[in-house]
């Protein structure tokens, strides 16, 4: 059986890090960060936002209203008050059905 080696997952992603994930502005996450009151990331003394996994989770979530659902900033924070328990499952799903076909097209090209 081949080793795996474990996925280490850090405490703490710089901004740089977090816009590089999502494919973002650094801008635009400070942005997001005003209008969105759960999206709240530490800070070092410096003043450098430090993410953490549940920020992370939360800025997907994010993404996913604004980027791929094409909502509006109003319309995102509304659906987030309604049901937020709903937005979240969707987005898992979404994000496992990705994962899924972008697998599938590799199995695909290598056929």
């Amino acid at each position: 059986m081949p080793y795996k080696e474990p996925k280490i997952e850090k405490l703490f992603y710089s901004m740089g890090e977090v816009a590089d994930m999502f494919n973002i502005n650094a801008s635009t996450i400070r942005y997001w960060e005003k209008h969105f009151d759960h999206l709240k990331p530490r800070k070092n003394n410096k003043g450098n936002r430090q993410f953490t996994q549940k920020d992370l989770d939360d800025l997907k979530v994010i993404y996913h209203l604004l980027k791929e659902r094409g909502l509006t900033i109003k319309g995102a924070k509304s659906k987030l008050k309604q049901n937020k328990n709903d937005v979240v499952e969707n987005t898992e799903i979404v994000e496992r059905l990705q994962k899924i076909k972008s697998m599938l097209d590799e199995v695909k090209e290598n056929l």
